[in-house]
């Protein structure tokens, strides 16, 4: 159940929006035991003067095409499944939209299951009867 932010430069295509969200959850369901249908992204497109890097820390040098993302996950991943990930979402957004590695950052941040609610003001990963509540209150 990773929720994902992608804070990019305004003035991408739509096409181009598609591929990036697209590849990134290919990468994660291909590497994170993410389940195809479990998508929650927010894609942030900002002015120059609102995404704010440096062109050079510790890798670069990056251009204007720079992307930010930050992956909040429940379950906690091993280093080597993390290592995986950011190779395979290289290697994805080389392809398309055709971003060069240099301009993509990848941030995971972990949570624990009572740290999520996915909607009716419970936490369903640590109620084991929410449905019953839920079929409840809509009686």
């Amino acid at each position: 159940m990773p929720f994902v932010r992608i804070s990019l430069r305004k003035g991408k295509s739509p096409n181009y929006l598609i591929a990036l969200a697209d590849n990134i959850q290919r990468a994660l369901v291909e590497t994170f035991d993410v389940p195809e249908n479990d998508r929650f992204l927010a894609i942030h497109q900002h002015d120059e003067r609102e995404l704010i890097f440096d062109r050079s820390y510790l890798g670069g040098p990056r251009s204007d095409n720079f992307v930010y993302i930050s992956i909040t996950i429940g379950r906690p991943r091993t280093g080597e499944m993390k290592a995986a990930l950011y190779r395979r979402l290289a290697d994805l957004l080389a392809q398309s939209p055709g971003l060069r590695p240099e301009d993509v950052m990848i941030v995971i941040s972990t949570s624990t299951p009572e740290d999520w609610s996915f909607g009716n003001g419970i936490a369903q990963m640590t109620d084991p009867d929410w449905r019953l509540r839920v079929a409840g209150a809509r009686q």
